[in-house]
This record gives C-alpha cells, sequence and structure tokens, in this order.
C-alpha cells in the first residue's frame, strides 16, 4: 500500500511541477509579447470554449463527480496506509513504546528456527496475528508443529503486548525421495 501511496504522491508531484513551468512560461510569454495569445496554449482558444460552456452542462457535472471520488479514493488510500505498528505497555504515562511487525517477526523467527528439527520457517506478524510457515527436517512434523507453537506462543507472551496476537503455526514434512 506504501507503494500505491508513494506513487501517486509521486505523479501529483510532477503534475503540479508541470503546470507551475508551465504557468511561469507562459508568464514570461505575456511579459515579452503581451500582443500574443500564449506561446505554449491557445488562451483565447480555450477562452472561447470554456465561454460556452455552463455549468449545469453534464459534461462539467461528470468531470465534478469523478473528482470527488478520486478524491475520496485518494483519501481512503491514504488512511489504509498508515503506518502498522504493534503496540506495547507504556513504562510511563508520558511515554508511548511501539514496535513494528517485521521487528516481532524476527523475534519469534529466530526462537523457531533455534527448535531441532526446522529446516526453514518464515514468519508474518501484526498486531493481531503471527503466522509462522515451517518446513521439518522429519517425516513426523506433530510433534514439532506443538513445540513450535509452544515455543512461538511463548516468545509473544514474553513480550508486554498490550494485546496478545494470536499465534497460528503451519509445518509442512519434506518430499519423499525418489
Amino acid at each position: 500500500m506504501r507503494f500505491l501511496v508513494r506513487l501517486i504522491t509521486t505523479l501529483l508531484g510532477l503534475a503540479v511541477a508541470a503546470a507551475g513551468a508551465l504557468l511561469a512560461v507562459e508568464a514570461a510569454g505575456a511579459l515579452v509579447r503581451p500582443d500574443r495569445g500564449g506561446l505554449l496554449v491557445p488562451w483565447s482558444r480555450v477562452h472561447d470554449a470554456l465561454s460556452a460552456v455552463s455549468w449545469d452542462d453534464a459534461p462539467v457535472l461528470l468531470t465534478a463527480g469523478g473528482l470527488v471520488l478520486a478524491g475520496l479514493l485518494l483519501l481512503l488510500v491514504a488512511t489504509a496506509s498508515g503506518r502498522r505498528e504493534v503496540r506495547l505497555h507504556d513504562p510511563a504515562p508520558e511515554v508511548t513504546v511501539t514496535t513494528d511487525p517485521r521487528s516481532l517477526a524476527r523475534l519469534v523467527g529466530h526462537q523457531v528456527r533455534a527448535q531441532d528439527g526446522v529446516a526453514t520457517a518464515s514468519v508474518t506478524a501484526s498486531a493481531t496475528r503471527v503466522r509462522v510457515r515451517a518446513s521439518s527436517l522429519f517425516r513426523e512434523a506433530e510433534d514439532l508443529r506443538e513445540r513450535l507453537t509452544e515455543t512461538a506462543e511463548h516468545a509473544v507472551h514474553d513480550l508486554p503486548l498490550r494485546s496478545t496476537p494470536t499465534v497460528l503455526v503451519q509445518v509442512s514434512t519434506p518430499k519423499e525421495r525418489r
């Protein structure tokens, strides 16, 4: 989501910069040749075309509605792309302590990978869920799944989190060799 916000703000910034450059060129052209209509934009034709349009015309109303929808969409994207944080208990009333989901996933991942029988493990975390995907070195994975669930839950419970996220563990066994 952050990529989308960065893309939109970059495109809007380029559009504003292009409009500013066009305005500067047109203003300089009007100072040099006041009798000419415009250097890049034929302002007299634009003025004539826009003077024939009324505020009640369908294209004007459709354009306004489209701009309102685009603005609401941009507002929704900007609201949804906020920084994801995992809140911890505050040590004092004036101090706020947070961590990011990546740090939480790293902490749980280190403890999960340290367990015997784990070939690989990937961990994703959010404020509400910690998901562990591990692969076993051995064919029997039920004991490993229980141990990894206990390890991950213990790692999460040791942290001073405001709300305890749900821990989900998935263990896959190696494929049979031919």
